[in-house]
Formats: structure tokens, sequence, C-alpha cells
């Protein structure tokens, strides 16, 4: 007598077949939005799984619709659907039946597949059937040690913002290729608004600042406290409400656990690690030759849009050149990916160095306004420090609309409106 053994814990191919028909149809009515500032080329033209990771809602559906576009078919799930919550790796298969079942394809995009343990197996296993697989996710560990291991040499990385000053300006119709002086003010209205919006497609689609707040409450709710299980919530929402609030600042473990009531350093460290997993803030370190100093030394946080942190947080007048700061990191980090960043102080402070290998290739500070003397002697000489300590000859102060060149102790000091940097190439 045969007897058919079978697994309950599989998913449902009508189940899963409604879902990807459900989710078939609207992706494709879903907006193409702007064509967003990334080499399209270098991910289509390889056979390279593509993996795109970034905070919720900074556009990486919308890429894929893009991506999407130069097939003529191909799979796509979105695993950010409430009808999947029990989908595990035993359901791959079955999604591959379904897929195969509707029409051939040897494209797949997966969406928010963070959620999923061990879907870089069934990603591998694809590649190697000759499929293009283009994967997002919500959080920087989507390329853990695990996915390293598995697809080590058959993946390309791309790490995806809210949207750059470029990006904004394309959104908004205005031109910054052949700037005439009309052409200028409308750039200068623009970044104005930008600085204080920040660059969630959502928001400015809309502008309600509800949907920015609901971006941050999602990513603490949804991304962090649930997914490892946080006990301490009150505490961890301040923590988060802190950092938002004392962005550009440097911080202290020891004075958070102190400060927040915490029960151990470890507590605040592990959390602050959570929130950069999502892309939430950003921590700076201190350069330093000793790597332990390093890791001992202040941080300072930066957040990951001037808009969400201004929709959490108090705005104040004289936040402008911390968001201007602020601005400046995101951007270095968005186009920035070989060099890493650090700030620099021995007797004076210099904003941000950057390293390339193990040479230090440039030094750039950041100050809204050079018009006060103090100011500008603290600004320049902390520069200089920088530019002395790494033996560097050139130097650059990003500012609000100050421009000029200096020569200082035979050092070349470049200094350009944000805006104008912003949009060189």
């Amino acid at each position: 007598m045969f007897i058919n053994i079978a697994n309950d814990n599989n998913m449902d191919q009508s189940l899963l077949t409604k879902v990807v028909l459900d989710q078939k149809k609207t992706f494709a009515e879903k907006e193409r939005g702007i064509t967003r500032d990334v080499d399209h080329n270098k991910y289509l033209k390889t056979k390279q799984i593509t993996v795109v990771s970034g905070i919720r809602r900074s556009g990486k559906s919308t890429l894929l619709k893009q991506f999407s576009e130069n097939y003529e078919r191909f799979y796509y799930l979105n695993f950010d659907d409430e009808r999947l919550v029990d989908f595990g790796i035993e359901d791959f298969q079955s999604l591959m039946v379904v897929f195969k079942k509707l029409y051939p394809a040897k494209t797949i995009f997966l969406d928010e597949i963070q959620n999923i343990p061990k879907w870089e197996r069934f990603v591998r296993r694809v590649y190697e059937e000759g499929y293009k697989v283009f994967v997002t996710g919500s959080n920087a560990s989507l390329l853990g040690s695990e996915l390293a291991t598995h697809l080590t040499g058959r993946y390309f990385r791309m790490e995806l913002y809210p949207f750059s000053f470029k990006e904004y300006l394309l959104f908004k119709g205005t031109g910054y290729e052949n700037i005439s002086t009309e052409i200028e003010v409308e750039i200068l209205k623009n970044f104005s608004r930008y600085l204080k919006e920040g660059g969630f497609p959502e928001f400015l689609v809309y502008k309600k600042r509800e949907f920015v707040e609901r971006i941050y409450e999602d990513v603490i709710y949804r991304d962090l406290l649930v997914r490892f299980k946080i006990k301490e919530t009150k505490s961890f929402k301040q923590l988060a409400g802190y950092l938002f609030s004392n962005f550009t600042k440097e911080i202290s473990y020891h004075s958070l656990k102190n400060f927040l009531g915490f029960k151990s350093v470890t507590s605040v460290r592990n959390y602050i690690d959570f929130m950069q997993d999502s892309y939430l803030i950003f921590e700076l370190f201190k350069y330093d030759y000793s790597l332990k100093k390093q890791y001992t030394s202040n941080k300072k946080v930066y957040v990951v849009d001037n808009g969400m942190r201004n929709a959490v947080s108090f705005y104040a007048s004289d936040d402008f050149g911390r968001l201007l700061e602020n601005l400046v990191f995101i951007e270095l980090k968005r186009k920035r990916r070989g060099e890493n960043v650090f700030y620099f102080r021995e007797g004076k402070e210099c904003d941000f160095i950057l390293r390339k290998g193990m040479k230090i290739t440039e030094a750039i500070q950041v100050a809204s306004r050079l018009d006060d003397p103090k100011t500008k002697k603290r600004e320049i000489e902390g520069l200089l420090e920088a530019l002395k300590k790494f033996n560097l000859k050139k130097g650059l102060i990003i500012t609000e609309n100050s421009k000029g060149k200096m020569k200082i102790k035979n050092k070349d000091i470049r200094i350009i409106p944000a805006w104008k940097w912003l949009l060189a190439k």
C-alpha cells in the first residue's frame, strides 16, 4: 500500500499562484519614477547576481521596475506581503514550479528577501541554472558571512539611498547640465528645500510628514524591535530619538548607558549596530593608526536622511550647519564606495578624511558660513592640520554659498558651495 506523506509545512501552491499574479499586476502598474543615478549597464550587462540593499522606501522596488524594462519576460515576488509570512527555504521550489507554470522566463526579481532564512542557497542554485537574479533587502547584513560564503564571486552589490540632489532636481524637473543665472536661482531654491526635506521619494510626492514618520516607525518596530527581539523597548526608542536629535555630534557608549539607563555598554553598542544594519544611522570613527584606539574613541553619528531627522526630532534654526554636514556625509557614502570615511582630530578637528586602501586621499571640512572670522580661522586650521598630518597638498571646504581659493603654508584650499559639490561629476 502506498502512503503519500505530505509536508504540511510547505505553502499551498494555489496561494503562491494568487500572490504571484496579484503582485505581477501591481508591479506592472507601478510608476517607474525618475531614472536613478546608478550605472544601470553595470548590473544589466552581466550574468552576476545583483544585490540592492537600503533603508525601507528608498526606491529599491522602483529600481527593480526600471531594471525590468530591459526584459521581455521575468518573474517577480515581493516578500514584504503578509500572505508570505510563513514562507521558508523549503517553499522556493514550489515558487519555481508556480513561476514555470505561468510562463517561461530566465530573469528573477526578488524584493525584500531579508526575512527568508537561507535564501542565498536558492539564489545560488537558480544562478547556476542560468537565471539572471536581482535581489533587494532592507538591511546591510544582507551580505553577511553566510551570503558571502555561498555567493562569493557571483554578485555585485549596490547600496541605495533616498534621492541625491541630482535625483531631487530631476524629480522637480530642474536641469543642471547648462546652468544659466535663471536656472542657478532655481537650483538654489531647490537646495534649500532639499537640505531640510531630504530625498525620500514618497514624501516628495505627497508632501506629508507622516510618510517619513511612518518609515521611521516601521524601521524601529518591524526591522529592529521585532526582528532582534529587543526587550528594552522604551530605552531603545529613547536611544534612537537621542541619536536623531544629536546627529553629527560625538557619542560615548558609556555616557549613553548612564544617561538612558541601559543595563550594559554592550546593549548600547549592539542597539546602535542594529540601527546601522537597517540604514537608520551611521557611526563615523575617529581616524587613528591604531585600530584599538579607533574602536575605543568617541564616535560621531549621522542619519540616513535630513527630512526623516526633521520629521522625528525638533528642528531649530541653528541646525543648518549640522544638516549640511549630514548631507555631505551621506553623499560621501553614496558616491565614494571605494573609500573609507573618518573624522580627524588631534589639536584641531577636520570633519572628514577619506582613505583608499591604506592611504589618506582627501580632507574635507564643512562650514555653513565663513563670514565670521573666528569660524573661518577654526575651520581652516582644522583642515590645515589634517593636510599636514597626511601630507596632502589640497583641501576642500564645503559651504552654504561661499566660494573661492586660497594658498596657506603651501597648501591649496578650495571653497565650494554645497550645491555645486553635489552636482559635480
